[in-house]
């Protein structure tokens, strides 16, 4: 990696947190800012009502930051996890430029940052870029790591599955403000999914990379843990066959579906194609998505996704 340029010429990005009764970890993540090679940051908190020590530790990294850069905190809406990502990336005063997004409980390697803004200023305009991470447990030792998706990512694979993780999850100044056009939907299961969406969905670039950029803590407070190995495959792929990924389909559908406008033609087409053909047993649903490219990750979730369209779950 090159030397990192004075804080005088570097980008200025701002990094978006959403804190939640956080304070066991919270300290160790915010010093992970400071280490950063690429220092011409501010941070914007949305804390979602903690009742620990959350806020007074924020409040003392705000104090100690002053005036070198900008920490703001705001009032989470206490809507759950995706609710408070996506009301802090579409608070009316957030300035533009790209920005990344932060759990409160990792741990960023220095050039986190850095690797995120070089992959974005290779990319397009509207450009979405993810990375992966080391996995912990909550003591910081390793346990295991992610590994890049095995397909393009495409449209037709964000409505099945996400392979952005969030806490990787950097967003151009384009990308932002695509975000910001379709607002805050209703309904929806999880931000990273629904950013992998919407930027596809808009003809945007999604950019991932295979280089790991932090330690992602693994424990029961986990919003969404690891997904690794055969035993975690054959349980998305029963969890694809379940109600509740049904629902998660349903309710991305319908989001998109009020944001139509904002896709591509071929890709606002696709929505209403499946919305105008409602789940119901028979080969007709499998047939469509096949048609339209529907696909996941690997083979074995890609047949677990058609059987549940054949039995009219999705």
């Amino acid at each position: 990696m090159r030397a990192p340029q004075p804080p005088s010429v570097q980008t200025r990005i701002t990094i978006l947190l959403a804190t939640w009764n956080g304070a066991t970890h919270l300290q160790e993540q915010l010093e992970s800012y400071l280490a950063q090679t690429h220092e011409a940051w501010d941070l914007w908190v949305s804390d979602d009502g903690s009742s620990d020590a959350t806020r007074e530790i924020l409040e003392a990294f705000r104090a100690a930051e002053s005036p070198r850069r900008e920490v703001r905190i705001v009032a989470g809406p206490r809507r759950g996890h995706a609710a408070n990502f996506l009301s802090l990336l579409c608070h009316p005063e957030l300035p533009a430029g790209p920005v990344a997004l932060s759990d409160q409980d990792d741990v960023w390697l220095p050039g986190k940052l850095a690797l995120a803004l070089s992959a974005l200023k290779n990319a397009g305009p509207v450009a979405l870029y993810g990375a992966q991470s080391i996995h912990t447990d909550q003591a910081l030792r390793r346990i295991g790591g992610s590994r890049p998706p095995r397909g393009r990512p495409c449209f037709g694979n964000a409505l099945t599955q996400n392979v952005v993780s969030g806490h990787s999850a950097t967003l151009s100044a384009g990308a932002l403000e695509l975000v910001r056009r379709a607002g805050v939907p209703e309904g929806i299961p999880y931000h990273d999914w629904w950013l992998y969406q919407l930027v596809s969905g808009a003809g945007g670039e999604i950019v991932i990379d295979p280089a790991k950029v932090l330690y992602y803590r693994q424990h029961v407070s986990n919003a969404m843990g690891a997904h690794q190995g055969l035993s975690a495959r054959l349980v998305r792929a029963r969890q694809v066959l379940g109600r509740t990924y049904a629902g998660w389909i349903g309710a991305n559908l319908a989001a998109l579906e009020r944001v139509s406008e904002l896709l591509t033609p071929e890709n606002r087409a696709l929505i209403a194609r499946l919305r105008a053909e409602p789940p119901r047993p028979g080969l007709s649903r499998l047939l469509t998505f096949r048609q339209l490219g529907l696909h996941r990750q690997t083979r074995l979730t890609t047949a677990s996704l058609y059987l549940a369209a054949a039995l009219g779950r999705v």
